[in-house]
């Protein structure tokens, strides 16, 4: 058992409307690319504006992966966010596999002829474990809106002491009826693409995405971050509504840096929560001025992809990795005039840099709240 074992992401993947690759994904985002498309009818709404993956173009490369016409549109977006990175590292006896998602195959209940079993989110972690072939039993991490973020720390701690190998990640989520119903009755959706920070902003967009990644203790020879802080604070404020001074976001990110034990000033980038609603937007400016990292450059991929819910802390780690390994930050898509009341350092185009020192933060419904910190190695 070794608590301070150094833990890596070395490999990473994800599948979302921009495309079906991480290299396809990063080439569409440069480009100022999104995913959120106007929608004529989804769910029970007449129109929407959402990010969502086409079922055509899912099923023709789901044909290059598996013949069987069992999964559900969830189960083929992750198993083909997966199949790359299993097919380049083994899974192994005490390999893990880690599912993030808050809602899973809820659409299943809508099918009052299958048994309830078939929606539960351990139902859907076995089955994906059993098309790979794990041998250990699956882990679910669904914690609200913070899942796919702090799945990541969970394999981080479970490889330090010694319970695994090493865990594959995977999160995702699609948009359903019962998803669409919950954000409306909040009157949370916003009527035009989302706009985070932007002082037009008036709330989320939804979309739908897979992504996964590779954590292991072994140390590897190229692209790679080390996973070198953590910390996962609940403010206790509202069930769906921040705490308005950012306490258990700021929380987070203090435990983050405790562990890491490295000084704010080295911090090169911010990959923030960034949903375009007005409480959890202000929220986050005032934990990262709290935390004295409101002049490091920050971002959000929610005006690209939408909000993925449980998918969507992992795809924006996967995203924040390319721009590390590229040195290349991303505008935050949509802001164009700060909203928020205290000045925070938004990206308003790409930017070349050369990034060490990058954080990713998310925060959810029940007033959970995630940070982690990487460390660029190679």
């Amino acid at each position: 058992m070794i608590a301070n074992k150094t833990i890596y992401i070395t490999d990473a993947n994800c599948v979302t409307p921009l495309g079906f690759d991480l290299e396809t994904n990063w080439s569409a985002l440069v480009k100022g690319q999104s995913g959120i498309q106007f929608q004529e009818k989804c769910g029970n709404l007449s129109s929407i504006y959402a990010s969502i993956i086409e079922d055509e173009k899912l099923n023709e490369s789901f044909l290059k992966v598996s013949n069987e016409n069992t999964f559900t549109k969830l189960e083929k977006m992750l198993i083909l966010a997966l199949h790359p990175i299993v097919n380049k590292n083994k899974v192994a006896e005490k390999s893990v596999l880690i599912l993030s998602t808050t809602k899973g195959n809820i659409s299943l209940l809508e099918n009052q002829e299958l048994p309830i079993e078939e929606a539960q989110l351990a139902t859907l972690a076995k089955k994906i474990s059993t098309f790979f072939g794990f041998k250990a039993e699956p882990i679910v991490v669904s914690n609200a809106c913070v899942s796919g973020v702090l799945a990541v720390s969970v394999a981080k701690r479970m490889i330090q002491f010694g319970a695994y190998e090493n865990a594959f990640v995977i999160a995702g989520d699609e948009i359903s009826e019962f998803v669409l119903s919950g954000f409306n009755s909040f009157q949370a959706m916003s009527s035009l693409p989302c706009a985070p920070y932007d002082e037009s902003r008036n709330g989320v967009t939804l979309g739908e995405a897979a992504a996964a990644v590779y954590v292991s203790s072994e140390k590897p020879t190229d692209n790679a971050v080390a996973i070198i802080g953590d910390g996962a604070i609940n403010d206790a404020n509202h069930i769906s509504g921040p705490s308005r001074t950012g306490e258990g976001l700021f929380k987070s990110i203090e435990s983050a840096f405790k562990e890491a034990n490295i000084t704010k000033d080295k911090l090169d980038y911010i990959s923030a929560h960034g949903t375009a609603t007005l409480y959890n937007d202000e929220m986050e400016a005032i934990a990262f001025s709290r935390s004295h990292i409101d002049t490091v450059p920050i971002n959000s991929l929610k005006g690209y992809y939408g909000h993925t819910l449980g998918a969507s802390g992992l795809l924006e780690i996967v995203i924040g990795l390319q721009s590390v390994y590229n040195e290349e930050l991303l505008a935050s898509k949509g802001f164009k005039n700060s909203g928020v009341s205290i000045p925070i350092a938004i990206l308003k185009e790409n930017r070349k840099k050369e990034i060490k020192y990058f954080l990713k933060t998310a925060s959810g419904f029940g007033g959970c709240n995630t940070a982690i910190l990487f460390e660029k190695i190679n």
